[in-house]
């Protein structure tokens, strides 16, 4: 394949990966906004609440994404066998590993008070968690099967599927939590259930798919899933398991940032929930090319194309640079207008935070740049299957430098909330620069066996 061919081909598979992240973001921006206009409270603790859902559910997508390098490199070697194998025990292990933390979930009260949460909050939390929690089931399942589509380029699906998703769960969050269409009035309960039932049917949906859809129906993927597959269960645990502790440190390292400016004071707090939300919104495009970054990789592994491979990870570095000068440009000319409609117009605090804010977004035009890097890196190495050393690296990264620099720099040295993004950047930077070092050498390596 030639440049342009590889250009064309990952924005063929990486636009709708990018589409179908907005659209899993929009979810939880929806969710947000309604038990916003529902009551204060309920939106709090559902911050909480969905806040540690969310570690414990990145934690466990590790082997959804281990999935995915593997079938690309089955699919590219037509070992259809080894495909069903693996994506079984990709099923097998979340499964697992819903079970092992679903008592987190349902006895979560004395944990987040242990933790210094408000004792009110704490509980509502355990309330949504109770229900919510079973959700970890299809979440992690569907997260399985989506890396299995992306893996055979089947990402339009994908893609229509989660905006099904979003639009499912905006009617029954509508009619559960304010009780409109005959339905009960159930608050922060009604957006667990709203948040379980559309789990559930895009699991459904995508079950239909797999078993039905052209492409898949060759792999009987669900016949005799009970069957146990000892290899193939070992693999994916084995590139599962740190690919997990990756997303728990770099998640963490953003969770911990929040606490730090916590301790500056809660107009700076505001404006980086604001700022971070604004960059995580432009992060799903760098996350959504990072998967077609691993598709391809794996499917060039599968065919020994070490020349594809170094042009097919050219053109997603250079689309995803193409996003960070779009992004930039946008942080650093109008931010004020990206932050506007967070704030309630008459707010005696709105000019503060958006002052505070539009600094924020100046560093994260930085911020971004090594933030994007970072994750075509692991992209990469994840699709040539290499997960345990970027583990490690991302470990020191962001916490051997990337915590402790935000928080001298923001609280020690008193630079407040730009210093503590200053110190992410740090951070994601050693990453970057750590994981292309790392890629370089695997190249170099495969190319010459």
């Amino acid at each position: 394949m030639t440049f342009p061919q590889h250009m064309r081909a990952v924005l063929v598979l990486g636009l709708p990966l990018v589409g179908s992240h907005l659209a899993q973001f929009a979810v939880h921006m929806v969710d947000t906004i309604m038990l916003g206009w529902y009551d204060v409270t309920a939106l709090a603790a559902s911050v909480l609440a969905t806040s540690f859902f969310f570690v414990v559910f990145i934690m466990g997508a590790g082997f959804s994404f281990a999935v995915m390098p593997m079938v690309a490199e089955a699919a590219a070697s037509e070992n259809g066998t080894r495909i069903r194998r693996v994506t079984r025990m990709g099923l097998w292990l979340s499964v697992l590993y819903a079970l092992a933390f679903l008592p987190l979930m349902i006895w979560s009260d004395p944990l987040l008070r242990a933790l210094g949460q408000d004792p009110e909050l704490s509980t509502l939390s355990q309330d949504y968690l109770r229900i919510a929690g079973f959700g970890l089931f299809p979440a992690l399942l569907v997260m399985v099967i989506k890396s299995y589509l992306a893996a055979l380029e089947r990402t339009g699906v994908v893609l229509w599927v989660t905006i099904m998703a979003v639009f499912l769960n905006v009617l029954v969050n509508y009619a559960l939590i304010f009780g409109n269409l005959g339905m009960p009035e159930l608050g922060l309960r009604g957006a667990a259930i709203a948040s379980v039932i559309s789990q559930v049917v895009t699991l459904a949906v995508l079950g239909v798919y797999v078993v039905r859809g052209s492409a898949t129906r060759e792999h009987v993927l669900f016949q005799r899933i009970w069957r146990p597959d000892p290899e193939a269960f070992r693999e994916v645990f084995r590139l599962g398991w740190p690919i997990g502790l990756t997303n728990l440190a770099e998640s963490g390292m953003f969770s911990a940032s929040a606490l730090i400016i916590g301790l500056i004071g809660t107009l700076p707090l505001a404006a980086h929930g604001i700022a971070l939300q604004i960059t995580a919104a432009t992060f799903m495009i760098h996350v959504g090319l990072s998967q077609a970054a691993t598709v391809r990789a794996g499917r060039a592994m599968g065919r020994r194309d070490w020349d594809g491979l170094a042009l097919g990870a050219r053109a997603v570095v250079i689309l995803s640079m193409g996003a960070v000068v779009l992004a930039t440009i946008a942080f650093l000319t109008v931010p004020e207008l990206l932050m506007t409609g967070f704030l309630d117009p008459d707010s005696p605090d709105r000019t503060a935070i958006l002052t505070i804010g539009a600094s924020l977004l100046a560093v994260a035009a930085l911020f971004q740049l090594v933030d994007a890097g970072q994750v075509m890196a692991l992209g990469l190495l994840r699709g040539i299957q290499d997960t345990r050393w970027p583990m490690y690296a991302a470990a020191l990264s962001y916490w051997g430098l990337g915590i402790p620099a935000s928080y001298v720099l923001g609280v020690s040295l008193g630079y407040g909330g730009v210093g503590v993004w200053l110190g992410l950047v740090i951070g994601l930077m050693f990453a970057a620069g750590a994981l292309w070092w790392r890629f370089a050498r695997r190249y170099a390596e495969l190319k010459t066996a």
